[in-house]
């Protein structure tokens, strides 16, 4: 049997629960096959990230003096 894949995201909820941030674009009900994806690790150390920024060369570009565009003078404080 011919199958289809429909890739969407959602979050598990207290009860254990799927719930999908948008409705599906099937007609129901259907049976369908339900396959989750997890992050290896959600509690990925910050510093580890930060490093790994520090280190990636794709990130060189943020050390030219060029880049330093704006001062903590510039702009007006943000307030929500």
């Amino acid at each position: 049997m011919a199958q289809r894949a429909i890739e969407t995201t959602g979050i598990v909820d207290k009860e254990h629960r799927l719930v999908l941030d948008e409705p599906l674009p099937i007609a129901g009900p259907s049976r369908v096959k339900v396959i989750i994806l997890l992050p290896e690790d959600d509690n990925l150390d910050e510093e580890l990230w930060l490093e790994a920024a520090r280190s990636n060369p794709a990130f060189e570009f943020l050390t030219d003096p060029a880049e330093d565009i704006y001062t903590a003078a510039d702009g007006k404080p943000f307030g929500d």
